[in-house]
Formats: structure tokens, C-alpha cells, sequence
């Protein structure tokens, strides 16, 4: 079985499909397909190490918390395997309606066409006046 190779405007796009799907629309299930079989994830719920059944669990826990959430990529670099984004992630409190963001950092590592491995950095969450 020979490796896939992607390009690094390929990996880009996977990434942005990703989060639009996972993130945006809602489709927690896409992490089935999108992550390799053993999926790290270095930083996940609750700062600790993870795979694809915890992260799916958090990103339905979100989706209860925050109903109209969503993420927005602000910068992408990619080299290799490898891509890094800066995004933003919004949301309006269920109980106040007042809005609130976070920002992130995050790396990805790819292999064969899925994601291998996450790295991410988030700021703490923080009301933010209406635009």
C-alpha cells in the first residue's frame, strides 16, 4: 500500500472541509472519516490527549452549549504534511444571548489523505461588545 501524498493547497482544503463540516455544520460524525484510526490529538478535552470518540464527544457538547457556534479561519500556512490555522470562534450564550469569542491556534498533521495528529493553543473565552 503506497502513501497518499497532498499537496500543501490540498491539506488547506481539506482543513477548511473539515472545520466547515465538524465545526459549522454541525456534523460531528465527519470525524469518523476525516481522522486516521489512531488520531492524536495532543491538547484535547480538558487539555489531555485524545482520540476520535472524546474529541467527537466534545464537539457535541459544544454544539449543546453554544447552538449558533461558529469557527472562522483567519490565517492558514501549510508545508508538507503539516498546516497551521489562526481562527476565531463565536457564539451567542443560550441563557443571555450576549456574544462571546475565542481564539486558536492550531496544527495539523496529515497522512494519507486524513489527519494524524492535533496540536492546539485557545485563548479563554471572552464576551465581546455587538458588531
Amino acid at each position: 500500500m503506497s502513501a497518499q501524498r497532498s499537496t500543501p493547497e490540498e491539506n488547506k482544503a481539506f482543513i477548511r472541509q473539515h472545520f466547515e463540516d465538524f465545526v459549522n455544520n454541525r456534523r460531528a460524525e465527519v470525524i469518523q472519516s476525516n481522522m486516521t484510526p489512531d488520531f492524536l490529538d495532543h491538547d484535547g478535552p480538558g487539555g489531555k490527549p485524545a482520540g476520535v470518540a472524546a474529541d467527537q464527544k466534545m464537539m457535541e457538547a459544544m454544539y449543546a452549549s453554544m447552538p449558533d457556534l461558529r469557527v472562522t479561519i483567519e490565517d492558514m500556512v501549510a508545508e508538507g504534511d503539516k498546516v497551521v490555522c489562526r481562527n476565531v470562534w463565536r457564539w451567542h450564550d443560550a441563557k443571555t444571548g450576549k456574544p462571546w469569542e475565542f481564539h486558536g491556534f492550531v496544527e495539523w498533521r496529515l497522512q494519507d489523505g486524513k489527519i494524524a495528529e492535533r496540536w492546539a493553543t485557545v485563548s479563554s473565552p471572552r464576551e465581546i461588545a455587538e458588531a
